[in-house]
């Protein structure tokens, strides 16, 4: 948890009024939360969470999609998948959920400075990933080639796909974009994003990696970079599990020796990478 700038009591909800909900895909929503106390801006680093808590259906954890350069305004993208986030769905402007936060390991964006960065994401992983992005993208002269390699299922899945778009306009790093299945008149890349790391514009020997998605994308991102010659302590990867106190006390997201939300959700992989191998641990 960010000390500094984090709610007082890391188990009580402090209420934030929504101030925007946006319908990214058919099943994909981001929110804007600002706080309804008015109190100092909640301030994140790129990678962390919040537990977002609708009064009466339930707590969940969801990570921070928005500018950590705006602590203003709270932004998260979620999918519809289960009752919180589908009543989280159907509320209004205006309405008040609860925030805890902000948890967790952050993205290593101001280690990388000086490095290569490729970011390697799927799905909805990318969400997490959009403040790594947004800070990079702030301070580009820190940093040497940029890649974003993103996988959607199909063309209609591809999240953000204006800033993806705009980011690649911008001629100083590079997005490819790959579908699993193309439909309608998507002229682009198809497979799988792990077989863009061949051709991604990075030096190995100078780079830093994160990766965001799947578990099992993740597997295959790790297995291409190593083949690329990235090491593993250059790796950073971001776990999901059953998170409930964002602070390491209920046990519920427990990996081995770790509490992904205290200790992750953001990992270098060299520090778990015996236990990434072990299937549904």
């Amino acid at each position: 948890m960010n000390e500094m700038t984090a709610l007082k009591d890391p188990m009580v909800p402090a209420p934030f009024r929504i101030e925007r909900v946006r319908k990214e895909l058919s099943d994909t929503f981001t929110i804007d939360l600002v706080s309804a106390e008015r109190r100092r801006p909640l301030s994140f680093l790129p990678g962390q969470f919040n537990m977002l808590y609708v009064f009466g259906v339930g707590e969940i954890p969801i990570s921070i999609s928005g500018d950590p350069a705006d602590p203003e305004t709270v932004v998260h993208t979620t999918r519809a998948v289960g009752s919180v986030t589908n009543a989280m769905w159907k509320l209004g402007v205006g309405q008040t959920i609860g925030v805890r936060g902000p948890f967790g390991t952050s993205w290593p964006v101001e280690k990388a400075e000086g490095c290569d960065v490729v970011i390697v994401t799927g799905g909805i992983g990318l969400a997490p990933l959009r403040p790594a992005i947004y800070q990079i993208m702030a301070n580009r002269a820190a940093y040497g080639n940029v890649c974003i390699l993103y996988g959607a299922r199909t063309p209609e899945d591809i999240l953000f796909r204006k800033e993806l778009e705009k980011w690649r306009g911008q001629f100083d790093l590079q997005v490819d974009v790959t579908v699993d299945y193309a439909t309608g008149r998507w002229a682009g890349r198809v497979g799988v994003v792990t077989k863009l790391i061949s051709r991604g514009g990075f030096d190995p020997h100078q780079t830093v990696a994160l990766v965001c998605g799947p578990e099992i994308m993740m597997r295959f991102a790790v297995e291409a970079l190593a083949e690329r010659g990235v090491p593993n302590e250059r790796i950073y990867v971001s776990l999901e599990r059953n998170m409930k106190c964002g602070i390491g006390f209920c046990g519920h997201c427990q990996l081995g020796g770790d509490f992904v939300c205290k200790d992750g959700p953001v990992f270098g992989f060299d520090k778990i990478a015996h236990k990434f191998a072990i299937q549904e641990l």
